[in-house]
């Protein structure tokens, strides 16, 4: 992976967005994409001042998108139990100021979500204007699970991959709302060391589920269907990356890059003052000169 060298000796990857981002329409297969990659990094410690530098691009963009109010971010996480979605979500929010931030997670739809159209839980969860909103899994809980295990036939799932796209079509051209979506992708091997993990770690317990070890009993099902949401789901507007997450390091600098890499693309500027700024700094200086006089 070639890189270039920035700010002195800080190693930046040419472009992650290209390497990961799944072209409109192109039929990847997951066993071909090695979850182990980590570009031309040798280790966590070689890419600390990279992230170091991405989380301060990152808080900066951030500060001027909640100030400007003409654009949001909406952040898609996906991947199986174990592959990171929660360690991405503490990543990114402790790069940013939580009251420009939207999280929200969808699991199994509650009775009243079920009276009405798949989509209709999300929509109160989007960013609004200045915002940015990560959805930990998403909508596209309702092409994985219900596929993989049979509670909708096949023509009702395969209708949902238009739907979806139109829905993600729909809040870009009405709201300003950038769409990033991200399958972190782990080996089946590496779940398994991170479910012996939380077996060795009390502090970690609480997250053990057996439905976790049933779930694995599926991983070809579920890879054929994320392969297909990734096909049928990458779009111009909102496109889709698999991230290598093996590496928890490799997988937090590939997003962060990605994601700052999208935001300055969009020019964001600070809106100009609402005030006088000659007149408050006269003021700002009186105020100084009777605290002295004090």
């Amino acid at each position: 992976m070639p890189c270039r060298i920035d700010r002195g000796d800080l190693v930046v990857p040419t472009d992650l967005h290209r390497q990961f981002v799944v072209e409109p329409g192109t039929q990847i297969k997951l066993d071909e994409n090695d979850p182990d990659f980590h570009a031309c990094y040798e280790s966590g410690e070689a890419a600390r001042e990279t992230i170091r530098y991405l989380v301060e691009r990152l808080d900066r963009l951030q500060c001027v998108m909640h100030a400007e109010k003409k654009h949001s971010l909406l952040l898609v996480l996906q991947g199986l139990d174990a592959s990171g979605k929660d360690g991405v979500v503490r990543h990114l929010l402790g790069a940013m100021h939580p009251m420009g931030c939207r999280l929200a997670g969808f699991k199994q739809p509650k009775p009243e979500e079920l009276d009405h159209d798949f989509l209709w839980r999300v929509h109160p969860h989007l960013p609004g204007k200045g915002e940015i909103a990560i959805f930990n899994r998403s909508h596209y809980e309702d092409v994985l699970i219900v596929r993989v295990h049979g509670a909708l036939r096949a023509e009702e799932w395969q209708r949902r991959y238009e739907l979806i796209n139109d829905f993600e079509k729909l809040i870009a051209l009405e709201n300003n709302t950038t769409v990033l979506k991200f399958f972190l992708h782990i080996s089946k091997k590496e779940q398994l060391a991170r479910f012996r993990q939380r077996l060795d770690d009390p502090a970690r317990q609480w997250k053990i589920s057996e439905a976790d070890y049933h779930e694995r009993t599926y991983w070809p099902d579920y890879m054929k269907a994320f392969e297909d949401m990734l096909c049928r789901t990458s779009t111009e507007r909102a496109p889709w990356f698999v991230i290598p997450s093996n590496e928890k390091w490799f997988r937090d600098l590939a997003i962060s890059h990605i994601v700052v890499r999208t935001l300055e693309k969009l020019h964001m500027q600070c809106p100009e003052p609402t005030v006088d700024i000659a007149a408050i700094r006269r003021r700002y200086h009186d105020a100084e000169m009777e605290e002295g006089d004090c």
